[in-house]
């Protein structure tokens, strides 16, 4: 089964009732049921931007120790990949967690990704594959 990657933005609103995205988010999540890859630079902006919301990096955490968020995504093998994809995209620009998302892309062969990042309209894969989008944005 091919597995979608996850973004930041997605993790936060679908713990952030708040968020503009919420709902849709929920509702493309349930409605996959594939599993869902990320990178620890995912997990820990995730955090980060949800932690003013009591148990919510927790629930993140949670979610990667019950394998709902699966990270088979390595920094210290993928470094040189990574850093020469920051280099590629240092223009619009691109960070780590996008970075790692684009090179796991390559690793898993597969450009279906959960985000609220337009970047990754822009972004390529196995150098000339576009990423397809699973969430429409305003």
């Amino acid at each position: 089964m091919t597995p979608v990657l996850l973004d930041t933005g997605v993790i936060v609103a679908l713990l952030d009732r708040s968020e503009h995205y919420h709902s849709r988010c929920v509702a493309a999540v349930a409605g996959l049921g594939r599993p869902l890859v990320t990178c620890e630079a995912v997990i820990a902006e995730s955090c980060y931007l949800l932690r003013g919301l009591s148990g919510a990096p927790e629930t993140v955490l949670e979610n990667v120790a019950h394998g709902i968020f699966l990270i088979p995504f390595q920094l210290l093998r993928s470094a040189p990949a990574v850093r020469s994809i920051l280099r590629k995209y240092r223009d619009l620009p691109a960070d780590l967690a996008n970075a790692c998302l684009i090179h796991l892309a390559d690793e898993l062969n597969t450009g279906e990704i959960l985000t609220l990042d337009s970047d990754f309209g822009f972004y390529r894969w196995r150098k000339n594959r576009g990423f397809q989008l699973l969430m429409e944005l305003d």
